[in-house]
C-alpha cells in the first residue's frame, strides 16, 4: 500500500466544448487532497488512454455532455484494458440517461455522476472505491 494520494485523470472526450464542470471538479478534487491531471477539451479515446498510461493514474474521470457517451466510453474502457490498465477505475459525469447506465457499467464504468452531484460526493466515492495502483 502506498501513501501517495489517489491520482485522477479528468478528461473531456469527443467534441463537447463545455468544460466548466470538469475544471471545477478538477480543482475541487485537488482541494480534497487528490492528485489531478486535466487533459483539456476534445480528447480522442486514444489520447485519454495514452494520458492514463503516461500519468500512471488510479482513476479516469470522463466528463461528457454531448450525448456521445455510448460510443466514447466503451472505446476508452477497451483501450485502457488493451494498455493493461484494467485496474484503473473509470467514472463518468455529465448527461447520462438512466437507460444507458447498465451498458456503461458492463463496459467497465464504476460510477456515474449526473448534474447536481457535489464534489464531496465524488470525492467520497473515490476514497471508498479507488485504490492507488502499485
Amino acid at each position: 500500500m502506498t501513501d501517495r494520494p489517489i491520482k485522477v485523470l479528468i478528461a473531456k472526450p469527443g467534441l463537447d466544448g463545455h468544460d466548466r464542470g470538469a475544471k471545477v471538479l478538477a480543482r475541487g478534487l485537488r482541494d480534497e487532497g487528490f492528485e489531478v491531471v486535466y487533459t483539456g477539451l476534445r480528447q480522442t479515446p486514444e489520447m485519454v488512454a495514452t494520458a492514463a498510461l503516461q500519468e500512471d493514474v488510479d482513476v479516469v474521470g470522463l466528463s461528457i455532455l454531448s450525448g456521445a457517451h455510448m460510443t466514447l466510453v466503451p472505446r476508452i474502457c477497451a483501450l485502457l484494458t488493451a494498455e493493461g490498465l484494467d485496474d484503473v477505475m473509470v467514472v463518468v459525469g455529465g448527461i447520462i440517461p438512466d437507460d444507458d447506465a447498465a451498458e456503461l457499467r458492463e463496459a467497465g464504468v464504476s460510477g456515474i455522476f449526473g448534474p447536481g452531484t457535489t464534489i464531496a460526493e465524488v470525492a467520497g466515492y473515490l476514497r471508498a472505491n479507488a485504490r492507488p495502483r502499485a
